[in-house]
């Protein structure tokens, strides 16, 4: 029986055993995914839940009902590819793989400020979307909300939570110039004006430099708040920073042209773990996964995989409130109902496959 590990069931991972499952499995394999959570979360769609205008439900789907398909859930402590095993927390027995994919996202980049591991929220799982919900949810009027970092999930998590609190002061702090440096300008600007029509302050050239449970101490300078969200950056995860293999200047994992780790081929890694000159998305992550398909599935029939085509993403898509939105579109700028209605699209047909 030969053993596949799959760790993590986000986009990457999962876009990897549904097409292996359409091509079809040889009868001697064995996929093991192992989540910490009995679903798949649609992490993009995070920001709307912690300003609570989608429902949790919304924003899950299930794995794959497989008789190849075993599920194992449960909090993974350890990746010893020496022994080449999985230590998971409530497994009693390590889980020993054949082939391994890493596929376990990323998680916050604090920088090392002072109190912003402690006293945000985040946005990057699931259940850290859930705290930011209900702190958001449970703020009394006129309260005060302090969005750090407006790359694409800050400003997707300050235009939702305008949209759902009408009342609160509202808070962007932008390390730049413009909000969204790797947009067009001309998105950069239509961000803008929403963000000036609809009441939400943008703060440029910030510079965080404490947190405290009073707010943030920007360039000096006491921003006081009742709830901040951090969306600051991110890195890989830290199990995968730990492991003994190159990473380029992000901590990413760099491999070779067949998305393996060149020192172990029989680990391949995907979506934000994986070394890439694209910026990491769920798009990314989708196609990724596709590569490493059909390379594995060449593998596991005893086949010599064929180099993997280069990727070619079709854009980025963003939201402000259920009504708007922006993107780049096969490499030209969009903006208003077009793009978001496109964004849905894409949502309804992840929640879909």
């Amino acid at each position: 029986m030969k053993r596949l590990v799959v760790l993590g069931g986000g986009y990457g991972g999962l876009r990897i055993i549904h097409k292996l499952l359409d091509i079809g499995l040889p009868s001697d394999v064995l996929i093991t995914l192992v989540d910490r959570n009995p679903y798949n979360s649609l992490k993009t769609e995070f920001y709307a839940l912690a300003a609570g205008t989608t429902a949790d439900s919304d924003v899950r789907t299930d794995f794959p009902n497989h008789q190849q398909v075993d599920l194992i859930f449960g909090e993974i402590t350890e990746i010893d590819v020496t022994n080449e095993q999985v230590i998971v927390d409530n497994e009693e027995e390590p889980i020993p793989y054949d082939f391994l994919v890493v596929g376990l996202g990323c998680e916050d980049n604090y920088h090392g400020i002072p109190g912003a591991e402690e006293f945000t929220k985040s946005v990057q799982t699931i259940s850290n979307a859930r705290k930011a919900n209900l702190a958001v949810g449970n703020l009394h009027a006129y309260g005060k909300v302090v969005v750090v970092g407006a790359g694409l999930s800050g400003i997707e998590v300050a235009s939702e939570i305008r949209e759902s609190r009408p009342d609160l002061n509202i808070y962007l702090l932008d390390r730049g110039s413009s909000v969204l440096s790797a947009f067009d300008s001309k998105i950069q600007s239509y961000v803008e004006d929403w963000f000036e029509k609809n009441d939400v302050e943008v703060l440029h050239h910030a510079n965080v430099d404490q947190v405290d449970e009073y707010g943030v101490t920007n360039n000096g300078k006491k921003l006081e708040s009742d709830v901040v969200i951090w969306t600051a950056g991110v890195r890989p995860h830290h199990l995968v920073r730990a492991l003994p293999f190159e990473k380029d200047k992000y901590e990413k994992i760099v491999l070779n042209d067949y998305c393996q780790v060149p020192s172990h081929q029989n680990v391949y890694v995907v979506g934000d773990c994986a070394s890439s000159t694209y910026s990491p998305s769920a798009q990314l992550a989708g196609k990724q996964g596709e590569q490493i398909a059909e390379v594995l599935e060449a593998v596991l029939n005893n086949r010599e995989p064929k180099k993997p085509k280069a990727l070619k993403l079709k854009g980025q898509l963003g939201s402000l409130g259920k009504n708007d939105g922006f993107g780049n579109m096969y490499n030209q700028p969009v903006t208003g109902l077009l793009p978001r209605l496109a964004k849905s699209g894409v949502l309804w047909l992840n929640k879909r496959h």
